[in-house]
This record gives structure tokens, C-alpha cells and sequence, in this order.
């Protein structure tokens, strides 16, 4: 049929069946068909020990896991045990076997510190890598062995970890118990460096051989129980750790007061210590992840599977076991990205041998140096968290601080990190509340933290060095008596009691007993102390830099200073200028301004209307100054016209009246009471003096003012308080220079004629002192801020000095200084104001009441700007002839005998017209005529009298001025229009 498809032929379908199933054919059966290039890698364990137990389990099942994750690898690691029973000479060998005939390309091990350094020794001579996951020593190192690669972290990292939580719980004490070989031994230096920087003390140190017995071991912790340090820092294998626990089980050392800190080696074996309850504990972090899980879980079913002996806390995935399965995961890494070639073994070294010292016989070659390059270089995300190595040895990201319980359980404190210290989550930043860590629970199940250290349970009381020669006068301060009837010590004064107070507040009993010593420098008595002749001296010894290299001081219990009382004397000025004292040159010249000032403004506002105020120029001036000084004593004399300069005198007396009374008390207070100054003023008066400086015998002031450059022949050295008032009385002596509570005491028994300068140089003040480390002194000084704070020390300071400082405030300057213009610029101020309104109001007044004169006078041309001036202060100078005080008593007024029609004339020529004359009766001149300018009028004649007509005194203006201004008013008649 044309329409039916035709079928393909059978055969065809089984070709194309064929060639798909050869597609599908999977690549990695070709490729496991391929030769894979296998790589020798040496084991070197302890079989037998806790970590070669874990190494066993370990290594094999990371190898698989890594095998499993890169099934196409082309080079497969074929592991080489050798069991080194955990002896070196065994270790060393079974490196030369694997290097010669077994063609070892790495070697992972040794276990321990001193078997690696061997190892890695000869391995570096033969080029091949060394990777241990277990020799934590800082002994061993690649900057030593370059062929050494640690896959572990370095004991010395977590010194700084053991030395923060010290300074977290305040331990000033710490012991570090260790093992006495490379593994111990090599970390002590670097926690003892931590803890000094710390500022903690490590007093003494427990080794322990490794091999030590249990009796050893206990006699040891016995030992460590009668001292006074009760926290510890253990570091040493598990065998002997395990010891170490129990034995201070048994002498009581884990009960309530005791702090114990293990590291991270221990923490990583807690199944095979087993330690008690209540242990601090630092383990490598390692981030929760669910590979972690999975592998822990698988980890923990082979390891009984293989040690069915094994404790179930042994099981535990530690820090051994994360390193061991990340360093074989490392080297498996490495050789699978080297190419076949590096990866064979060096001609004629398998199944050869080499002499017992002759090791160029182990055939060097490149491939050592890329497999260990490629190992160095290898990067991962590992079960202990990121795989990487710095200079040959893994990174330090954390510790994880951990609290061991019952059943070698831990329980997480919070995390450190060399960048933030102690927190308690690792993603909380360095935030306060992220600060710290949780509560511990110590042992005995307390939740108390130990202080670290409590008093030798040999009951030996501390011997406390008390000066016993004490002058009489200082009792206050410091006394020690003996009972010659029972040979007891008793103490007393202001210093004795804080001390016995402090201990008092103390959190635990601290006995001791005073020691009598003779009369010493302090200088030596500290020196005594620091030399442990004494465990501690108390006394008022002034905390020095140079006393403070020999002891540590407490806080200072009384604060001091270097002060200097010298006598008094009266200061009276009797000088002949004296009176000029009680007022500043300011307060003087302001005055006189002033003064001037207000007379000005008195007769500007006077002298048109108040013929007192008129006459001749110098005249006007005498009057002016006149006026002005005599309201200093309330005696001017002249009858003032005008309000405003009755209301400017009014407030100037006011003013006068304040400034008489505090100069009159001012100066009758320099004239009559003491002036009581100090006969040397300063310390820079004193140094330039050549008076004799008295100080107290076996002070630290004569060294003091030597160094600063006091001449010591002019240092007079006494010893009582008598003597140095009878040295001040008699001249002997200038000055007294020393701390202010020995010159409180010098005040208060001696009253009269002496005072206290202001002090100059502060000093460290009293303090305690004890030998160098001693742990006394933070807790002492931790007492004596409480007793600060409250009112214990004010009460004690009350009982032995009294409430008042005694002469001192009695010795004060009665000194009267001079009043400057500062107290009084105020009244200056309402004066000034005053006097400046009433003159501005009266110039004012005087221009409006002159607008029509001014305007004529503005408004004529050809006039010079001078001129116009001068005729404005001429006319200002005129009388004001429209005032009250030039009307007559009977009415008729100033136009009395004027014609009618200057009587109806315009205001200003009526102003003209009525000028005052100038009379002249009996060859006598009246003086209220003169004015600025005017010329000297002529005598009259005897018998009669001259009245000038206006018309010549505008005649006379007009003339001397250079432009009359003229106007014509309706009748054609010229005059002047205002005058």
C-alpha cells in the first residue's frame, strides 16, 4: 500500500541499543580501571596510650571518609603503623625504617614532644614532612625543623586563655603543677609570662617527674596544702594527671576555697583522668556542624568496637581525635594534588640501609619539599574548624572555657579569643553584656569564687614591723608600748587603728603581731621589709618611687602633701602715702573721671540759668572743678536751678557717700587691725633667702630637697615638736618644710604666731608596705577604700586629731586688700547713665527750644561750617533769659522799660532785645555778665548806671560775626532775627 510506512530493519535497533548502553557506561569504571599511584605514610604511636587509641581509630576512618567524598582520587595514602611503646630511641628507629625501607613519602607522629623533636630532626635531613596532630610542646617547633608541620595547637597559645581567667576571678596567686620534661617544662615560661602581665604571681612550682609514684605524688600535694595558694594550673600527661586529681581528693584540695585550671590536653582525655567535680577546663572550639555530628557518632561506635576494654567516657570525639582526623584528611589532600611523578619513591632507597650515623645515605630529592609545600598550603573546613597553617603550625581561633561535672562531663562557661577575651557567646561581639562568663560551679559544689589563697595552715602569725621610738608629740599618729609586767605589745594612735581596722574587714582571719623596732630611716625599714626580715611594716611611711622598688605599698590610707609653716608678723603699712592704699590705682583714677565728669554736666545744665554757674572762663572752670570735689565731702555751696542737675548730684552723692564709707573702713582697718602676713611668702622666697630650713629627722625630705637642689648645709634635722618651735622663736630656723600631717600636729600644740603656706607638691601619701607579691596588699587596699568610703576612716581621723585643723585655721592671713573699681563698677554705672541722660535731655530741650535760630542760621549761604559752630556754642552760652531765675520778684520781668514794640516783637527778636545788661555800680563789675568772648565792659561812673540798649548787643554780635544774617520784616525795619 502507497500510504503505509515501511518498518526499519531490526538490526538497527540493536546497534542503537548498543551504543546507548555503552553512553551510559559510567566514567568511573574506566577510570577505576586505571593504576592509582599509591603513597606511603608512616603512623608513629603509643599503642597503648589514651591518644594512640584514639590515632588507631582515627586516622584509618578520616582516610575513608576522604575516599569516600573523592572517589576519582588518583592517589591513594597507604598508612605504615609502628608502635614506639612512647620511648624515643623506639620512635627514632621506626622513623628510619620507614624512610629507608618501607619509602615512607610523610610521616604522621610522633605522640609526644620529645619523640617528634628526634623525628623531625631526621626527617628533615631526609626532606620528608612530619605532621604531627599530638606534640602540643612549644619545644618542638617547624622554626627548628622545617620539615615539621604542627596539626595541633601550640601549648603556648593557650597561656594567655589560663591568664585571663585568672584576672576574671582575681586571683593573685597561681601554681602551675606539670610534668617535668619537654611536654611540661617547655610551657611553664610562657604561662608565667602571661600571668605576669596579668599582674599575678606565680610564688612556686610543683614538677613532677613523668614516671613519679602515687606516694610522690601525695607527699607533693601535701606539700601544696600547707602553703597559702589555693589555685592551680595543671599540665602534664594523662597518666600523671589522673594522679594528681586523686591525690588532692585526698589531702582536701577540692574542697570549698580551691580553684583548679586544666588545659586543653587534659580536657581532650577526660575519660581517662577522671577528674572531680568542680574543674575549670579550656578546649580547642570547634563549630558545631552536622558533619561533626555524623562523624562523632560514627567515631564513638568504632572506637568500642575496636576497644571493647575502653571506659564509655572515653568515647568522646576530643581535641586529639579532631586534629589526628584533619591532619590525615591534610595529607590525603596533598598527595592527591601532587603529580604521579613526585609522588615515587627516591632510587635506591627502598629496601636499603643506612649506616647508625651516616644519614646522606637516606637519598634527598624535590618531591620532600612539594609534598611538604603542598601540605603547608592545604586549606579546608575540618572538624575542629578552618585547616590552616601559619609558619608550620595551626591557627588559634578559640578556646572554649568549660566547667567539668560528675562523670567527666562538661558544661560551657563562654569562649575566649585572643581579640576579645572572655565572652560567653563567640557571635556576641565585645558587647557588656556579652562580657564574662557564666557562674562556675567549684569544687564541693560551692558557687563562691575562691579568693586563691588563704593563711599557712601552719598558723604562723605575720610579723608586723612597728617603729617603737616615737616623740611624745606624735602620739596621735603612731605609738607602741611594751607592758614591762607582761612583755606584751601595745599599739595604738591613728595608723594603728586603720590598720586593725582594714584586717578587720579582711574576708578571712589574718593573724599578726606587732615587732618593736628601734628608731631607722624608713628607707631601711622598707629595704627590711623587703628583704623578709619582716612580713609587713606599718607606720607612717610616705609611699616614695624609690620605696616602691623594694616593696609593694597598699593604697594610701592618708593623703599628704609637702607644705611649709612659717612665723607670723605684722604687716601695718606706716608708710606717708599709706592713705592712697585702701583704694586701686583703678578704683582712684575712675573716681577722679568721675568727678570731673559730673561737674561738667552740673554746669552744662547750670549756666544758662543760674548765674553761679557764669563769669569769665577760668572763672567757670574753678567752679566747675570746684563743685565736682567738693561733693566729696558734702560741702559744695551752690544753689542748683534745674532738676536734671539736681537729680544728676542727688545720685552722685549716693555714689560718694558708698566709696567714703568703704575707704574710711578700709583704711582704719590697715591702720589698726593686724596686718598678720608670713615672714617668708613662698617656697621661691625661701629658696632665695639664706634662712635655715628645718625638717624632721629620718625623713625622706632631706634626700628630696637635696635632688631638687636645696643647699643641705641650710637643712636643720629635728626631732621633737618643741624643738622646732623653739628654732622658730630663736631664729635658729626660718621655716619648717614637711607633709602637712606632721605640721597639723606642730599647729595644733602651738597657736600663736605661726601659719601653714599653701602646698606645693603633692606626695604618694601613708601606705602599708609588704614584700613584693605579696597578696595581702590587693585585699588591703580593697579594705581601706571601703573604710573610705564609709564613715570609719573620719571617725578614727576625729578620735586622734579632733574635728578642726586646730592653729591652722587660726594662723590665716588677717590681710585687707585695697577695693579695686570691680566691686563697685555698678554704681559707676548708674552715675555715668544717669549724668548722660540729663545732659542729653537738656541739650535737647535747647535745640527744640532754638529750631527757628538754627534753621536761619543752616539755611544762610556763604557762612563756613566754623563759624556756624562758633555762633551755635555762643548762643549755648548765652543766658536763658525765658527762665524762671531771671524774672523779677515784683512781676515786671526781664522787658520791663523796653519800648512797645520791642514789646510786640516776634519771640526771637524780643530775645535780641532783651540781652542782660551789664550794670556797673561803684566801680563794681557784675560778674554774671561775662560770657565766652564778650569783651571787658567799662567802668561805669560813680554816681550813675549804664544800661545798654539790645540794639548794641545785637550790633556787637553781629559784628564780630563775618555774615550778620539780616531780614526786613513788613515795615522795611532791619534787625537781626534771633539773638
Amino acid at each position: 500500500m502507497a500510504g503505509r510506512a515501511r518498518r526499519p530493519p531490526p538490526f538497527r535497533h540493536v546497534v542503537l541499543l548498543l551504543l546507548g548502553l555503552a553512553a551510559l557506561i559510567p566514567a568511573t569504571s574506566r577510570a577505576q580501571q586505571q593504576p592509582r599511584a599509591s603513597v606511603t605514610v608512616g603512623l608513629i604511636i603509643d599503642a597503648d596510650s589514651p591518644v594512640g587509641r584514639i590515632a588507631r581509630t582515627t586516622i584509618p576512618m578520616a582516610l575513608d571518609d576522604f575516599y569516600a567524598a573523592f572517589p576519582n582520587a588518583s592517589a591513594r595514602v597507604r598508612v605504615v603503623q609502628h608502635d614506639s611503646g612512647g620511648d624515643v630511641v623506639a620512635a627514632a628507629s621506626a622513623a628510619l625504617q620507614l624512610m629507608t625501607a618501607q619509602g615512607a613519602r610523610a610521616i604522621l607522629g610522633p605522640q609526644s614532644s620529645a619523640e617528634s623533636a628526634f623525628v623531625a630532626d631526621l626527617a628533615t635531613r631526609a626532606e620528608v614532612p612530619v605532621v604531627s596532630f599530638s606534640a602540643t610542646s612549644p619545644s618542638v617547633s617547624a622554626s627548628a625543623a622545617p620539615f615539621f608541620a604542627r596539626a595541633a595547637l601550640s601549648d603556648a597559645a593557650q597561656a594567655g586563655a589560663v591568664a585571663a581567667l585568672v584576672t576574671y576571678f582575681g586571683w593573685r596567686r597561681v601554681v602551675p603543677v606539670y610534668q617535668d620534661d619537654d611536654y611540661g617544662a617547655a610551657f611553664v615560661p610562657f604561662l608565667v609570662d602571661a600571668l605576669t602581665a596579668a599582674r599575678a604571681e606565680v610564688p612556686y612550682r610543683c614538677a613532677l617527674p613523668g614516671g613519679a609514684s602515687k606516694d610522690a605524688v601525695a607527699a607533693a600535694m601535701s606539700r601544696l596544702e600547707s602553703e597559702q595558694t589555693r589555685a592551680f594550673v595543671v599540665h602534664a600527661r594523662p597518666a600523671l594527671a589522673e594522679l594528681v586529681l586523686a591525690a588532692a581528693v585526698e589531702a582536701g584540695m577540692m574542697a570549698q576555697g580551691y580553684a583548679w585550671v586544666i588545659t586543653d590536653g587534659l580536657t581532650g582525655l577526660l575519660g581517662s583522668i577522671h577528674p572531680p567535680q568542680g574543674i575549670i577546663g579550656l578546649v580547642p572550639h570547634a563549630p558545631a556542624t552536622p558533619r561533626l555530628r555524623d562523624v562523632r557518632r560514627r567515631w564513638a561506635r568504632k572506637f568500642m568496637r575496636e576497644h571493647r576494654d575502653a571506659d564509655p567516657a572515653q568515647a568522646e570525639m576530643g581535641c586529639y581525635a579532631l586534629w589526628a582526623y584533619d591532619a590525615a584528611w591534610a595529607v590525603a589532600s596533598a598527595a592527591e594534588r601532587l603529580r604521579p611523578g613526585d609522588l615515587s619513591s627516591p632510587p635506591g632507597l627502598v629496601g636499603g640501609r643506612s649506616g647508625p650515623t651516616d644519614f646522606s645515605g637516606l637519598g634527598k630529592s624535590t618531591s620532600g619539599e612539594k609534598f611538604l609545600a603542598a601540605i603547608t598550603n592545604t586549606t579546608f573546613d575540618g572538624l575542629g574548624g578552618r585547616f590552616e597553617l601559619v609558619d608550620g603550625e595551626l591557627a588559634v581561633p578559640a578556646f572554649r572555657v568549660v566547667n567539668i561535672m560528675d562523670d567527666a562531663k562538661e558544661r560551657s562557661l563562654g569562649f575566649w579569643t585572643p581579640k576579645h577575651g572572655l565572652h560567653r557567646r563567640l557571635d556576641g561581639g565585645a558587647s557588656a553584656s556579652n562580657s564574662g562568663l557564666a557562674p562556675v560551679i567549684w569544687p564541693d559544689e560551692s558557687l563562691v569564687v575562691p579568693i586563691g589563697w588563704v593563711q599557712p595552715t601552719s598558723g604562723r602569725k605575720l610579723r608586723v614591723a612597728v617603729p617603737g621610738d616615737v616623740d611624745p608629740a606624735y602620739r596621735a599618729i603612731m605609738h607602741l608600748d611594751v607592758d614591762p609586767a607582761t612583755n606584751r605589745t601595745v599599739a595604738g594612735g591613728f595608723v594603728i587603728e586603720v590598720f586593725e581596722a582594714a584586717v578587720r574587714l579582711l574576708p578571712y582571719a589574718l593573724p599578726f603581731e606587732y615587732v618593736w623596732v628601734s628608731s631607722m630611716r624608713y628607707d631601711r625599714l622598707v629595704e627590711k621589709v623587703g628583704n623578709g626580715d619582716f612580713d609587713a611594716a606599718v607606720a607612717d611611711i610616705t609611699i616614695t618611687a624609690n620605696r616602691s622598688q623594694h616593696v609593694d605599698f597598699t593604697l594610701p590610707f592618708m593623703s599628704s602633701g609637702i607644705a611649709m609653716v612659717v612665723p607670723m608678723r605684722d604687716q601695718r603699712n606706716t608708710r606717708a602715702w599709706a592713705f592712697l592704699k585702701p583704694l586701686r590705682y583703678d578704683l582712684w583714677l575712675v573716681s577722679f573721671v568721675f568727678l570731673i565728669f559730673t561737674g561738667f554736666v552740673v554746669w552744662a545744665v547750670e549756666h544758662r540759668v543760674n548765674t553761679e554757674f557764669r563769669g569769665p572762663p577760668f572763672y567757670q572752670i574753678g567752679t566747675l572743678l570746684y563743685f565736682g570735689f567738693s561733693t566729696l565731702v558734702f560741702a559744695h555751696r551752690e544753689n542748683l536751678k534745674s532738676n536734671l542737675s539736681r537729680f544728676v548730684v542727688v545720685v552722685w552723692v549716693f555714689v560718694v557717700l558708698i566709696l567714703q564709707s568703704s575707704y574710711t573702713a578700709s583704711l582704719t582697718s590697715m591702720l589698726t587691725v593686724p596686718q598678720l602676713e608670713p615672714a617668708i611668702r613662698d617656697y621661691t622666697s625661701l629658696w632665695l633667702g639664706a634662712d635655715k630650713v628645718g625638717i624632721m629627722n629620718n625623713s625622706f625630705m632631706r634626700a628630696s630637697m637635696t635632688k631638687s637642689g636645696f643647699p643641705p648645709s641650710r637643712l636643720e634635722p629635728y626631732r621633737a615638736t618643741h624643738s622646732f618651735h623653739e628654732a622658730l622663736l630663736n631664729g635658729t630656723i626660718g621655716a619648717i618644710v614637711d607633709e602637712t600631717p606632721y605640721l597639723r600636729i606642730f599647729l595644733s600644740a602651738y597657736c600663736d604666731n605661726f601659719t601653714k603656706t599653701a602646698q606645693t607638691n603633692k606626695t604618694g601619701g601613708f601606705g602599708f608596705a609588704f614584700p613584693k607579691g605579696s597578696p595581702y596588699v590587693a585585699d588591703l587596699s580593697r579594705a581601706i577604700l571601703n573604710l573610705t568610703e564609709s564613715d570609719g576612716m573620719s571617725a578614727i581621723e576625729r578620735k586622734w586629731f579632733g574635728d578642726a585643723e586646730g592653729c591652722a585655721a587660726q594662723g590665716s592671713q588677717f590681710t585687707s586688700d585695697s577695693l579695686s573699681f570691680a566691686s563697685f563698677w555698678g554704681l559707676f554705672l548708674i552715675t555715668g547713665a544717669t549724668s548722660l541722660l540729663c545732659c542729653a535731655v537738656h541739650l535737647a530741650t535747647f535745640l527744640v527750644v532754638e529750631r527757628r535760630w538754627i534753621s536761619e542760621v543752616a539755611s544762610t549761604p556763604h557762612v563756613p561750617w566754623k563759624d556756624r559752630v562758633w555762633m551755635l556754642l555762643k548762643r549755648f552760652d548765652h543766658k536763658d533769659l525765658s527762665s524762671h531765675t531771671f524774672r523779677a520778684k515784683d512781676g515786671g520781668g526781664p522787658l520791663a522799660g523796653r519800648s512797645a514794640d520791642d514789646a510786640g516783637a516776634s519771640p526771637g527778636a524780643a530775645h535780641i532785645a532783651a540781652g542782660s545788661p551789664l550794670s556797673v555800680s561803684n566801680q563794681t563789675y557784675d560778674t554774671s555778665e561775662w560770657s565766652f568772648g564778650a569783651p571787658s565792659p567799662a567802668p561805669a561812673s560813680a554816681t550813675g548806671e549804664i544800661e545798654l540798649a539790645a540794639g548794641d548787643e545785637v550790633a556787637a554780635e553781629v559784628a564780630a560775626a563775618p555774615n550778620p544774617i539780616v531780614s526786613h520784616d513788613q515795615t522795611g525795619t532791619g534787625h537781626l532775627a534771633s539773638n
